[in-house]
């Protein structure tokens, strides 16, 4: 059955994959983005133009929404004592206070859905302490409290769950994985050897976002090469 799914952050990376991916599979797709002109959108997919950093209210969302996913993120890697706070705070609007103000302009067509599910993006870094990511990891935690209290809070109506990937190979990653170098040691830090790629994300969204987890919310998946739990010999 089609459904109505409204991405935020479709214009590239993983939101661009997991539009083609729910396209390809019959569904209406509304892809919100800052130049929807530039984007990497399916065929028939609805644009609307919003910034999630603006403080703009999101308008023009169907009156009925059965899924939303908040594909936005950062990636600010720097030692703590160079990070500023207004890093702190852009990476928290970027990830967190963007998925709020998304959330809050969905809710209405959310709540008129037989049956509606949000999927929000974390990081592997918020379970697994790495150096660096105090900024990203901070906003990302975030996002997993708030994944959490929604679930609670919306259920039984709307489920909410989050993903918490580990590299992926898109735009927001290009200067972590700029060299064929780079690539190599990316991979190598994964027990499976490879960085991820947006479709590994997007057809776990796509999943979290359909009837087959009808019995899932409020859950954090690590979808990260094995990183957060895997120690090779």
């Amino acid at each position: 059955m089609s459904k109505t799914i409204v991405i935020i952050g479709a214009g590239s990376g993983i939101g661009s994959a997991l539009a083609h991916t729910l396209a390809a599979q019959g569904h209406q797709i509304i892809a919100v983005s800052r130049n929807p002109s530039e984007g990497d959108l399916p065929d028939g997919a609805q644009s609307i133009s919003w910034d999630a950093t603006s403080g703009d209210e999101l308008e023009g969302l169907p009156e009925t929404i059965d899924g939303l996913a908040y594909c936005p993120g950062s990636i600010n890697l720097k030692p703590f004592h160079r990070i500023k706070d207004a890093e702190y705070l852009q990476d928290y609007e970027v990830n967190a206070l963007g998925a709020v103000r998304a959330l809050r302009a969905a809710l209405k067509g959310l709540k008129k859905a037989d049956a509606a599910a949000v999927v929000l993006f974390s990081t592997v870094a918020v379970g697994q302490g790495m150096p660096f990511h105090a900024s990203v990891a901070a906003a990302k935690g975030a996002v997993e409290g708030l994944t959490r209290a929604l679930a609670a809070e919306l259920a039984p109506a709307i489920r909410v769950n989050c993903l918490a990937p580990s590299i992926v190979d898109t735009p927001l990653a290009s200067t972590l994985l700029s060299t064929d170098e780079k690539r190599e040691n990316s991979a190598n830090r994964h027990p499976l050897k490879r960085v991820g790629q947006p479709d590994d994300l997007a057809k776990a969204a796509a999943y979290l976002l359909s009837e087959d987890s009808g019995w899932m919310t409020g859950q954090v998946l690590g979808i990260d090469g094995g990183m957060s739990t895997i120690r090779p010999l």
